[in-house]
């Protein structure tokens, strides 16, 4: 499987991570045209390497790129993408901070004859979104779920469908957190693990001692690492001052996971001892550091090159007059349309196979690690 995984990753390994400056920049001359390029925040790296992917794609291929991040600032991303059309753009990449929140942008785009690729992100309540490019978000979630269950021996096997492993008996007390309501994604990472967890909640072998296990309550705004650390440690004087312990936390980012961390360590969890399964998303640096020192169990590896290129490609396409690639025309509802999409695939990464997937395929260099 190993082996399967890591040829399919070799197809873009050669696509060398680059990490350009900062702040929003644009080429200064191209004869394919102006593309502009919307990303919420540089205070994820991972927001901060699609961007640059995007843009070596762009550039590439002959075109000038508008590349902008906009500080998980609502206004300000409305704003950077009203002055991207205003200089000529003859499309749009968006990985929106609010997805319900750009609707008159988008109307001025769809009336300069804009074509507009939602990143990642699906942008909602607008008829005016040509594409969709991410990853097997429901997946993602199921991913996590079961990566969650095999770390706490409650499934023996990443394929196993109910409780089979040496602890599946419980009681195991888990806490559940998900993504910003904002974000559509978050609520498909939230279906997908409750997909896999919820029966086993049903059935007992889970408890969820807080209580919180609606979306509603248990989503991070912005998917602020601090507010998950804030919320994991009222969760524990809550609901673990009577000495039980936690055994495993769902994360659906890394960034969340480190603040679930930080939490548990300062409430006297240790790594090796008895820190909780704990997962994420997104393959970050500091969250590989943290698995490596039993901090963290798993991560969920998107691979933003790969996803960068589909996104141009449609981009390209549709500059070109030709229709771009999808493979999924039923799934993503925006509230005004189904947006046509191509999904992604999303793999979990554990110690057992963290350099296979993430050091050989060069999506992070072993020196990074320390």
């Amino acid at each position: 499987m190993i082996k399967l995984i890591k040829k399919v990753l070799g197809v873009v390994a050669a696509s060398a991570l680059v990490v350009g400056g900062l702040s929003g920049c644009a080429t200064t001359s191209s004869e394919g045209g102006l593309i502009g390029v919307s990303m919420p925040t540089q205070s994820s790296t991972r927001w901060i390497s699609d961007g640059d992917n995007i843009k070596s794609t762009l550039e590439a291929a002959g075109y000038e790129v508008d590349l902008q991040y906009a500080e998980d600032d609502i206004p300000t991303q409305v704003t950077q993408l009203e002055g991207m059309l205003t200089k000529g753009a003859k499309a749009l990449i968006i990985a929106a901070i609010d997805g319900t929140q750009l609707t008159d942008v988008l109307q001025a785009a769809k009336d300069a004859n804009v074509p507009v690729i939602s990143y990642d992100r699906l942008i909602r309540d607008s008829a005016n979104v040509d594409y969709y490019a991410t990853f097997d978000n429901f997946k993602v979630g199921v991913q996590q779920a079961t990566s969650m269950l095999v770390g706490m021996g409650v499934y023996a096997s990443e394929d196993s469908t109910s409780a089979d492993g040496a602890n599946a008996a419980g009681p195991w007390n888990v806490e559940l957190f998900a993504g910003s309501p904002d974000d559509n994604n978050a609520t498909f990472f939230f279906n997908g693990a409750m997909s896999v967890l919820q029966p086993l909640i049903d059935s007992g072998v889970l408890v969820v001692k807080s209580g919180q296990t609606d979306f509603e309550t248990v989503a991070t705004l912005r998917w602020d690492g601090a507010v998950a650390q804030k919320r994991m440690e009222d969760i524990l004087v809550g609901s673990y001052n009577d000495g039980s312990k936690v055994n495993g936390v769902l994360s659906p980012y890394d960034g969340l996971s480190r603040g679930i961390i930080a939490a548990l360590t300062d409430a006297g969890y240790s790594a090796g001892t008895d820190m909780p399964t704990i997962v994420g998303q997104d393959a970050e640096v500091l969250s590989v550091k943290a698995m490596i020192a039993n901090e963290q169990y798993s991560t969920i590896f998107k691979d933003t090159r790969e996803l960068a290129k589909v996104a141009s490609d449609m981009a390209i396409a549709l500059l070109k007059g030709e229709t771009p690639e999808t493979n999924d025309t039923t799934t993503y509802d925006n509230g005004v349309k189904v947006v046509p999409s191509y999904l992604l695939t999303p793999y979990i990464v554990t110690l057992d196979n963290y350099e296979s997937l993430l050091i050989d395929s060069g999506y992070i260099k072993a020196e990074d690690l320390g």
